[in-house]
């Protein structure tokens, strides 16, 4: 029965996903011109940061993937250039290159210089497709200072180029061949001395990091298809190949890669409803956290919707429904509710569908209400019949959540204490806490400080208007490796929590939060880093929203202070102490004051360094991919020893000055 239910599958999901076959000139739909693009191109990719900069690779690697969902593809290459610029290269079927019927110009040149022309704009080229923003290659023309597209089609090799967006010559022949695709190859507009009128800032560049993951991603995602990415600017290329026959599966394995597995293989849905297809793979492991990662055609949803809901909704229900069943659950035990079912899990779900509807331009949240009936049924049919086949993984799954649910009752019964019933009432605020005037949070900040000595300067030192200061007392308590009741019994987090006035976990209600600005304010040492990374774990792990959404800083004390007669400066590292040297000379001798910590400050070196907001650095803490930034987590802070020690012996040579 399993069997002959995965081939029907197999067989509607290559139904769903295949296009029409013909895709041509009259299937290229016209929308709008191009005309504002340069005008204002955070609309289009949202900044002319890095940011911004590596959107432009991944709007055409989209459109090659879409040739991959259609059926049509297998391979797609991606090279960065020692020239700046990056080739993206697919064995699809290639840029339609006949003439448009309402256009009077070639297909190909119609996609490149028009914004919204493409095959996913309702003319039937295919059936589901990606893009971030779906403006497509026509931006990044639009956004580099040269391009050329290659198509290999119908025996011959077409080509043609563009400058800013500009025509440069009308399509030709340039030779012959034997394969099909497409070779698109961009210089993006870097503002430079030479190029002043440029869209991107100076200096930006594409990171070989950035793109090395967001390629491995797309690679889970559709499995079967592979993406070799290579990055020539070095004196040797470095090539990634990503191909993973088994999907969803095997990125679940490699999100867990650093965690002790409930069980050894994920557990994987499939299945197509109403030309909807759904993928989903999970897995538990022996952490205390909830890792769920959305995705709709490639497109990531961090603020979920429609299609995490029904996940979660079928996931609840087949657990309850197991554990009652075979009385895991005892019959005075209620049942087990969504945040117990999450707790420990690590999974992907992956949803791909034509024309999906989204709560916002940005796309993080998925509205299509017709999903969450859809996935909901394609898990829970398959989570019923892996859990009847594997008795002993389902027990386990079983066990671990009413665990859960009772470590949720003993959290609930802690968090009493914790709760701040108005923003007014200071009364429960903790008694080491001194706290600012202010009553508008977006003008409040709070520091948390590394000991009594630093907080005695930085109570002293602070502006009493809008600054507040909490002093910690030594290492709060490492979350990664404990539930949150345990956590809640931790006098410094209670302190926090009750401090900050918002909540946590489930509870997280934002416009109670009292301060907009939480600074981690820790010694400049292996001890500050580690105190440093403690709070950030368990605002990570509890009060993801403050990271994800900017409120949380890394305070940056100083170093060193150089004084020779009359000149003074601060300075925050070791490199930018010897080109403070090389700059000055060496000759008379400068005297050289080493900060072995914020407690050596007085209170208006502390104000002048580190907490003046006209004179003071600040990092802001936010988790660029959230996948990566579990895993450094788990590494850093887990039970594992073995990939930790790994690490350390990596990247020891990065530590330049270590306190014994």
């Amino acid at each position: 029965m399993a069997d002959e239910l995965e081939l029907t599958t197999a067989q509607e999901i290559d139904n769903a996903t295949q296009a029409t076959g013909e895709y041509g000139e009259d299937q290229i739909q016209v929308l709008e011109g191009l005309e504002a693009v340069r005008k204002r191109p955070g609309m289009y990719i949202g900044s002319t940061d890095a940011r911004g900069l590596h959107h432009l690779v991944y709007e055409i690697v989209d459109n090659s993937v879409d040739e991959a969902l259609a059926g049509y593809c297998k391979r797609i290459d991606v090279k960065l250039h020692k020239d700046g610029s990056v080739s993206v290269t697919d064995d699809g079927r290639g840029f339609p290159v006949g003439i448009h019927p309402k256009m009077g110009r070639p297909a190909v040149e119609v996609c490149l210089t028009v914004l919204h022309a493409g095959g996913k704009f309702g003319g039937g080229g295919y059936k589901v497709s990606g893009g971030l923003h779906g403006v497509g290659a026509s931006v990044v023309n639009a956004l580099s200072s040269h391009f050329m597209v290659t198509v290999h089609q119908d025996g011959k090799i077409h080509q043609q180029e563009y400058e800013r967006g500009k025509i440069c010559y009308d399509l030709k022949v340039i030779g012959e061949t034997d394969r099909t695709g497409t070779i698109i190859r961009f210089w993006p507009d870097v503002i430079s001395e030479d190029n002043p009128e440029g869209i991107f800032e100076a200096g930006v560049t594409f990171e070989h990091d950035v793109l090395k993951k967001r390629l491995r991603e797309m690679a889970f995602l559709n499995k079967g298809i592979r993406i070799v990415f290579t990055d020539e600017r070095g004196e040797e290329p470095v090539e990634h190949d990503f191909c993973y026959e088994g999907g969803l599966k095997e990125f679940v394995l490699y999100l867990n890669r650093n965690k002790q597995l409930l069980f050894p293989e994920p557990i994987y849905a499939e299945g197509i409803r109403s030309g909807v297809l759904v993928e989903v793979a999970l897995q538990y492991n022996d952490s205390y956290a909830e890792n769920i990662y959305p995705f709709v055609n490639n497109i990531a949803t961090p603020d979920g919707g429609t299609h995490l809901t029904g996940f979660v909704t079928a996931l609840t229900a087949a657990i309850n429904d197991y554990g009652r069943k075979y009385r895991v659950l005892r019959d005075n035990e209620p049942n087990l509710k969504s945040e117990d079912v999450k707790e420990s899990l690590t999974a992907v779900i992956s949803v791909k569908m034509e024309d999906p509807q989204f709560e916002s331009q940005t796309k993080s949240k998925l509205g299509s209400g017709q999903v969450r009936g859809i996935v909901a049924e394609v898990v829970r049919e398959a989570l019923a019949t892996y859990l009847e086949e594997n008795p002993s993984v389902a027990r386990a799954i079983v066990e671990r959540c009413v665990n859960a649910q009772r470590a949720r009752e003993a959290a609930r019964k802690a968090r009493e204490a914790t709760r701040r019933k108005t923003v007014l009432e200071t009364a429960s605020l903790p008694g080491k806490l001194a706290d600012c005037s202010e009553r508008d949070p977006a003008k409040c900040e709070i520091f948390l400080v590394e000991g009594d000595s630093a907080g005695g300067s930085a109570k002293e030192g602070r502006d009493r208007h809008f600054q507040a200061i909490l002093p910690l007392r030594g290492k709060i308590l490492n979350v990664e490796k404990t539930r949150l009741d345990k956590a809640l019994a931790n006098a410094e987090i209670r302190a926090m929590l009750t401090a900050f006035g918002c909540g946590f976990g489930d509870e997280f209600d934002e416009t109670k939060l009292r301060y907009h600005r939480i600074v981690c304010m820790t010694d400049a040492d292996v001890d500050g880093a580690h105190i440093r990374i403690l709070m950030l774990t368990f605002f990570y792990r509890y009060m993801r929203p403050l990271v994800e959404k900017g409120y949380v800083y890394a305070a940056m004390p100083p170093l060193y202070k150089v004084t020779r007669g009359k000149f003074e400066k601060y300075v925050y590292s070791d490199e930018e102490l010897q080109a403070l040297l090389d700059e000055i000379g060496r000759d008379p001798k400068p005297e050289i004051q080493r900060y072995k910590g914020l407690g050596e400050m007085n209170k208006d070196q502390l104000w002048d360094t580190t907490m003046n907001p006209a004179t003071r650095t600040m990092m802001r803490i936010t988790p660029e991919d959230a996948a990566e930034a579990d895993a450094i987590f788990t590494l850093l802070m887990g039970d594992q020893v073995e990939p930790r020690r790994r690490f350390i012996e990596e990247n020891a040579d990065l530590v330049t000055d270590l306190d014994i």
